[in-house]
């Protein structure tokens, strides 16, 4: 096991109504704040108008910024800084998904920093402040309500990039009512357990020896969603299932399972470029990439790769040929995610090769790094993933 600290300051509000609690907790930060939200799921559910009411019942004044999107946008997250700037707004509250918070939180790094925001997703600053930020999780999935990191997409260029790690961006406080994620649709609620489930196995194929309490937590927490997704698509009223799902979320994603371990995140950068590119949902570029990139990378160690499969997909261990336990693991993980309805291949969203050259050279910067710590990839292994996933 590798040596670690481990610190999470987010305070974290769980069950049904809690959101009524966001006034007050705003209130202990900031009494004028920047209200950020999505595309209007929020504002047609009525739950931005119980968290305006919320936060006038506590003093708190805002200003409205809505209009997140999917892989948000550095456009917006530029207009939120001016706002905050001008109207001398020192807190930001999210209202939605992780794109808001994700959104939220450059916003919030953005607003003391001199320079240009985008420095910090490039790598040429790191955050030594940031305004404070909350939220009201809506969608289980990016886990951004606890962690430290947050991913933007710049138009000029259609470049995706990860702040990762910060821990001034993690949120002061956010409010979890699985109640909220009910009226998702089947869809939006697979995509995010795709991305879960994509965070657990980053962190899960490692190099780092001796994890094995790690490794079980993974495991488990793996199980729960392979368990717990099929009952909320069957019954998509099932709070019971979605307050699973959106538990396992939030610390699928906090960084403790990461601890003592060196997590890969390979398939993160390879599916940043294609999300990029083709605007997709992050979590159905995930349900394409990472099972090619199991079949790029397996036979590193093909040990993890039979003992995921046996502990997590309960594939019977073959001792003399593990590579066809391991395999069996990979064929189990596509099945899940055909069964859901998400996408396991390119051609089923639609993308050729046209730009696999494109996406592979702006991953690794034309081949002046290399992406993954399982495995380091170059640009031409990135383009055999993506024929892999074609």
């Amino acid at each position: 096991m590798d040596s670690f600290i481990f610190q999470n300051a987010t305070k974290i509000v769980f069950g049904k109504g809690v959101e009524t609690q966001v006034g007050s907790l705003t209130a202990e930060k900031s009494h004028k704040i920047l209200l950020h939200w999505g595309r209007g799921s929020a504002k047609r559910s009525g739950l931005l108008d119980r968290v305006k009411s919320s936060l006038s019942a506590s003093g708190v004044t805002w200003i409205e910024l809505g209009g997140v999107q999917p892989n948000p946008r550095l456009s917006l997250v530029q207009e939120g800084i001016r706002l905050c700037r001008e109207q001398q707004l020192d807190f930001v509250l999210a209202v939605g998904g992780g794109s808001v918070i994700d959104s939220a939180k450059a916003i919030a790094a953005g607003v003391p920093y001199a320079g240009n925001v985008w420095d910090f997703y490039l790598g040429k600053a790191v955050p030594s402040r940031a305004l404070p930020v909350g939220c009201v999780l809506t969608i289980p999935a990016a886990g951004s309500e606890s962690s430290g990191s947050s991913v933007i997409t710049n138009e000029d260029g259609l470049l995706k990039k990860g702040l990762t790690c910060n821990d001034h961006l993690r949120p002061v406080f956010s409010l979890l009512n699985p109640e909220l994620t009910v009226t998702l649709s089947v869809k939006d609620t697979a995509i995010g357990a795709a991305d879960i489930m994509s965070h657990l196995m980053e962190r899960y194929f490692t190099n780092s020896m001796h994890v094995d309490f790690s490794d079980r937590l993974l495991e488990a927490t793996m199980q729960s969603v392979i368990h717990n997704l099929p009952r909320v698509l069957n019954d998509p009223q099932n709070e019971e299932a979605r307050a699973e799902l959106m538990w396992t979320g939030t610390l699928a994603h906090n960084d403790l399972f990461g601890m003592g371990r060196v997590g890969d995140w390979a398939s993160h950068d390879i599916e940043h470029e294609l999300s990029a590119q083709y605007d997709l949902p992050h979590g159905a570029g995930l349900a394409i990439v990472f099972p090619a990139w199991m079949k790029y990378v397996y036979r590193h160690e093909i040990s993890r790769f039979a003992q995921w499969a046996h502990r997590v997909w309960g594939v019977e261990a073959d001792f003399r040929t593990p590579e066809l336990t391991a395999l069996e693991g990979i064929h189990r993980l596509e099945k899940f995610y055909q069964q859901a309805g998400l996408p396991t291949r390119l051609s089923e969203v639609a993308v050729n090769d046209k730009y696999f050259d494109v996406m592979a050279a702006k991953a690794t910067s034309s081949d002046q790094k290399t992406v993954g710590q399982f495995v380091k990839l170059d640009q031409k292994a990135i383009q055999a993933i993506f024929k892999l996933a074609q």
